[in-house]
């Protein structure tokens, strides 16, 4: 019997790059979704896959893109929550903002897909006990905003790198993204947190058994621009590493896994975008053929519900009523 394997994509869209950049322009909320949601629900239908796109509310309030974010449930994937302003410092929030950026991204989702979210991923990982009360409040089955890895500090440092006109107010509000390095210590295995005695699941973004390296597809992509041949082979080990170790995999996708610097050149600064579309979509379909030898490949609900039926025991309490800024 195969393990479990969940896919999702974070629907990032290029406002919210160019915000979290700190690029001029991106109030007027330019939108790639047009061009990367058909291209992403093509290469997934001719593969047969369910999975669950996060989607970040504001962009499901923007009459311009109802069309692209309405396709994905039209094509029977799950909608999960992705905050709505799109902000990597969530855990900053008071529990009266999360309430309000919860309730108008669920409104303008179930507005255009008829879905109401059960699951949530923080922007830029960004996870606290205040978000945690209120996913429980609101009904939640689950969370996915982990990222075990002690690299996250160097991931910052070149991200503020890359972004030189950065005010140090804005660098500040940035100091935890893509988390920090203790993180790397946190369970790559699924557990439930008990949130006030109400259950909600967490299944961490999974990163390479033991060393805890990122394995996601966007960091597979990075290092086909070094050697192919590396890249195929890392791929391979994380893949066997989880097999054998019994993890189950939460594998993340990103809208530039299926765009090129030439599809949006103001983006052009991350990792891999001088790489073409067609050879991104390739490796995406060679680490999803290999993870499907060894993994039975679901969304994150079906994932999710495998871990509630007994995949695994551990609970973890939260302590809630502490405000995110103190």
């Amino acid at each position: 019997m195969k393990q479990t394997a969940s896919l999702s994509l974070d629907l990032d869209n290029k406002w919210s790059y160019m915000k979290t950049h700190g690029d001029a322009g991106w109030e007027s909320y330019p939108s790639y979704l047009d061009v990367v949601v058909p291209r992403a629900l093509t290469f997934l239908k001719e593969r047969d896959l369910e999975i669950t796109f996060f989607v970040v509310g504001q962009d499901a309030a923007l009459d311009k893109n109802a069309e692209s974010i309405a396709m994905i449930s039209e094509e029977k994937h799950e909608i999960g929550n992705h905050s709505f302003r799109h902000e990597p410092w969530l855990h900053l929030y008071s529990k009266q903002e999360l309430l309000e950026e919860f309730e108008k991204t669920e409104n303008a989702l179930e507005r255009i897909t008829g879905q109401l979210p059960k699951g949530f991923r923080g922007p830029g990982y960004s996870l606290s006990p205040t978000v945690l009360e209120v996913l429980a409040e609101r009904g939640y089955e689950y969370d996915c905003s982990i990222l075990p890895t002690y690299i996250a500090p160097l991931a910052r440092a070149y991200y503020f790198f890359k972004s030189p006109e950065m005010t140090e107010a804005e660098r500040e509000k940035r100091k935890k993204l893509f988390g920090k390095f203790s993180d790397g210590f946190q369970s790559l295995k699924p557990f439930t947190w008990n949130v006030d005695g109400k259950n909600l699941v967490e299944i961490p973004v999974t990163t390479l058994p033991v060393f805890k390296t990122p394995i996601h597809a966007s960091y597979v992509i990075y290092l086909s621009t070094f050697s192919k041949t590396l890249a195929k082979a890392y791929w391979k080990t994380a893949v066997e590493m989880c097999r054998v170790t019994k993890t189950q995999v939460s594998l993340l996708l990103h809208p530039l896994d299926f765009l090129s610097g030439e599809d949006v050149p103001e983006l052009k600064f991350f990792p891999g975008m001088n790489l073409p579309t067609e050879q991104k979509i390739k490796i995406v379909d060679e680490m999803l053929e290999a993870l499907g030898g060894s993994f039975e490949i679901v969304n994150m609900g079906k994932h999710a519900e495998t871990v509630r039926k007994g995949e695994s025991s551990v609970q973890r309490q939260i302590k809630t009523g502490v405000e995110a800024r103190t």
